[in-house]
């Protein structure tokens, strides 16, 4: 066995909030294609569309830029996009 770790998972694209797994999950990270008028995103560890458990409090993403963010989560995985935002999420 080899000690390679691959870092590729399933995606979803994203234009508004989104609830991106049900079931705990790990972030791969983000990549954000566009961002404009004000944008933000703000991740949750949340089965659902709950808001009380931060796992990236809100930032401000930049167009062609991407986001490593190697966490797990324990719940599921919720995305909040403010502002005009195309982003995709990869997650294993």
């Amino acid at each position: 066995m080899s000690g390679f770790a691959s870092q590729t998972g399933g995606y979803k694209l994203l234009t508004t909030s989104a609830n991106i797994s049900a079931y705990p999950t790990k972030v791969v990270g983000i990549f954000v294609a566009s961002a404009s008028a004000t944008p933000t995103i703000t991740i949750y560890d949340s089965a659902s569309t709950g808001t009380t458990t931060k796992v990236v409090d809100t930032f401000t993403p930049v167009s062609a830029t991407w986001y490593t963010i190697p966490v797990s989560t324990s719940a599921g995985l919720y995305v909040v996009v403010g502002g005009t935002v195309s982003a995709t999420v990869v997650f294993a």
